[in-house]
């Protein structure tokens, strides 16, 4: 059958003002053993049920014809995206905010399409940033009614296309019912293989190198750990992204002109390729990605100066 992801027309992601930091999106899971509410238990019914046996009828994505130019074997496995331009976007149509958002979960939707049509094993967008608690308290209890809303109605594609769903981030701050959706919603799906896509809700750069950095030194204050025993490879196993088999993006995208990374995965960004589109994000659509791709598969990458 053909990809389809037809998710209701609620706005999952948004993105931010041109006068504010970034508006970014995703949990950790691995940190909460909170008991599944009758709502997730049903959820994850649901998708055990609905569509467990299409995920094994799909035709491989090595079938899917690339568009002109565009390379399989230099492909990035994990691509980042900071969603920028949904408020401006509305506000130059003289249209709500809310229609922005919507429009910016359309252009989400078509690049995790063409993530699984072209092969990219990996998505991260940046949804709700921590700096975004400090926004207008109606605003940001819209958006959480709209994270929770858009999950509920749409879990059945993700089991249906085969994808996971890591939400990173800290969750602590949702509100309890997002908090056991969302953990739920990755634990039905922690078994798809086809994509993944890491939701980044309430996170920072900052906060996942501190709860990093604190977790290494509880592991050595109950003498898991020395602390020379600490290195790189140690630090890594305690960041967020350690929800993934590439943790480090290969490429970022940035919408909306703007030419910052607004404190979005500060370490594991140490040698990822950057691309900036003038694009705002719900305009980002496949010609805007393939150029990002293309422009990507033209450097000769270095680690290092």
């Amino acid at each position: 059958m053909p990809f389809s992801l037809h998710f209701s027309p609620t706005p999952l992601i948004t993105a931010p003002s041109p006068l504010s930091k970034p508006f970014f999106l995703v949990p950790y899971y691995h940190t909460l053993h909170a008991p599944k509410s009758p709502l997730c238990s049903s959820m994850e019914h649901a998708l055990t049920h609905q569509g467990k046996q299409e995920a094994f009828d799909r035709r491989p994505e090595d079938s899917q014809t690339l568009p002109l130019g565009l390379r399989r074997d230099a492909m990035p496995s994990h691509v980042a995206v900071i969603m920028d331009g949904n408020r401006r976007w509305a506000r130059l149509r003289d249209l709500p905010v809310r229609s922005g958002y919507e429009a910016g979960v359309e252009s989400l939707r078509k690049i995790v399409e063409i993530c699984c049509k072209w092969g990219i094993k990996v998505l991260s967008v940046f949804a709700f940033s921590s700096d975004n608690w400090f926004r207008p308290k109606v605003e940001v209890e819209f958006l959480m009614s709209l994270f929770e809303r858009a999950m509920q109605e749409d879990t059945g594609i993700f089991f249906r296309e085969n994808i996971r769903i890591s939400v990173i981030g800290d969750l602590t701050k949702l509100p309890k019912a997002l908090q056991e959706l969302m953990v739920n919603l990755e634990e039905a799906t922690k078994n798809n293989t086809r994509f993944q896509l890491i939701v980044a809700v309430s996170y920072s750069g900052h906060y996942d190198v501190v709860q990093a950095c604190q977790r290494l030194a509880l592991k050595a204050k109950c003498g898991l750990i020395e602390p020379s025993d600490i290195n790189v490879s140690l630090m890594e196993q305690e960041l967020e992204t350690n929800c993934t088999e590439f943790p480090h993006p290969d490429l970022l995208i940035r919408t909306s002109g703007e030419f910052r990374i607004s404190n979005f995965m500060l370490w594991q960004l140490a040698y990822t390729e950057l691309f900036f589109a003038q694009s705002l994000w719900p305009d980002f659509g496949e010609a805007e990605f393939l150029k990002a791709l293309l422009a990507f598969q033209q450097r000769q990458r270095r680690y290092g100066v």
